[in-house]
């Protein structure tokens, strides 16, 4: 087999996007979006039709909702995972919303010669002494990462192999200070809100996703306290594979399922009615799993999976919720979660003073 130069295949992966090149095309796209609702604005002030208002702004966001999806899927990296945090009903408007979710895992792949340079680095072997099969094509790939699908010598389980893209750490960093300069300019004139920090927690939590053994250990801990805590666990967490752990490199357990925002069609193949028995059934086991696993892991432990966009949440057989990358993880402090489980109670007992002490 011929030799690998891992240098000139990061200068291919780069080509597209040097650093300079990525930043002109941010800020060209996030003026012309900004400018374009400041324009907005001002056409609203001469429509005095107040009931008009509501379906302009409407289509205004649908605009726009364009716009942002086209800017986050061409840059990739980094913008995926923008998409990801705006692509939920508290943080953006509803068109974006809409748009934006259907962003998850599309990020372009790695080549695999880049993948198998990045492979043998880490693991110190090649490709063909550490696995008996190892699908070249992933099964999928998101802003930090790509999965393929492999199996390990010596074992019959089919695994999964999480492998960094790289030199992502590096754009991605660009990306956050272009965003960060953006933050700061609106929350001076625009937004009354500290947008700065949150861009701040963004990194900071971003960093953290560059460790795949931070990640294989926070998977172990939720996996241990769900499976300890409950006769049989409410949502599935996959089992590491230890010894096949590094900063770039995580292997784990394959999980069988369909993506939850596939479910739909997926009944419609089987010829199952989506507003039938079956369906709502099938929906109140996902949404009682999802609940309860959530609230044991922030209400009861205090250390709970973080990431729980529709790319993460896979359903396999009998309505079994698997639940997928802990690259974001947090640790809430006990007195913030006893705090956060009194101010739950609080609310559902229609108690306000104990949910006034609870806020406090």
């Amino acid at each position: 087999m011929h030799a690998i130069d891992f240098k000139e295949i990061q200068e291919k992966l780069s080509d597209g996007f040097r650093p300079w090149q990525r930043s002109f095309q941010f800020w060209a796209r996030a003026t012309d979006i900004y400018t374009g609702y400041k324009v907005f604005q001002l056409r609203m002030n001469f429509v005095k039709d107040v009931n008009k208002h509501e379906e302009m702004w409407e289509r205004q966001h649908e605009l726009a909702a364009h716009k942002v999806y086209s800017m986050c899927s061409d840059l990739g990296g980094f913008f995926l995972k923008i998409a990801q945090i705006l692509g939920k009903p508290d943080l953006a408007p509803a068109a974006w919303v809409r748009k934006l979710v259907t962003l998850c895992d599309q990020a372009p792949a790695t080549p695999f010669d880049a993948v198998r340079v990045v492979l043998e680095k880490e693991l110190g072997k090649s490709i063909e002494q550490v696995f008996e099969t190892f699908d070249e094509k992933p099964l999928g790939s998101a802003s930090i990462a790509q999965v393929h699908r492999a199996r390990v010598k010596g074992d019959k389980r089919d695994v999964v192999v999480k492998v960094q893209h790289p030199g992502v750490e590096k754009l991605m960093m660009v990306d956050i200070r272009n965003l960060q300069i953006f933050a700061l300019y609106m929350q001076k004139t625009d937004i009354k809100f500290d947008l700065f920090s949150m861009t701040k927690e963004i990194e900071k939590q971003i960093g953290y996703e560059f460790d795949f053994k931070r990640e294989a250990n926070a998977m172990e801990k939720i996996r241990r306290f769900l499976y300890d805590n409950n006769r049989k666990s409410p949502v599935l967490v996959p089992r590491v594979f230890p010894n096949l752990v590094t900063r770039k490199v995580l292997v784990m357990e394959f999980m069988n399922g369909i993506p939850i925002l596939s479910l739909g069609d997926e009944m419609a193949k089987r010829g199952i009615n989506p507003h039938g028995k079956m369906a709502e059934a099938a929906k109140f086991n996902i949404l009682h799993s999802l609940s309860q696993a959530y609230g044991q892991m922030i209400l009861k432990s205090g250390f709970f999976h973080a990431d729980p966009h529709p790319g993460n949440i896979l359903i396999g057989k009998g309505s079994e919720v698997a639940l997928l990358d802990y690259g974001q993880v947090k640790e809430l402090p006990d007195h913030l979660r006893l705090g956060y489980a009194n101010l739950v109670i609080a609310i559902a007992d229609n108690n306000a003073s104990l949910a006034l002490q609870s806020f406090r």
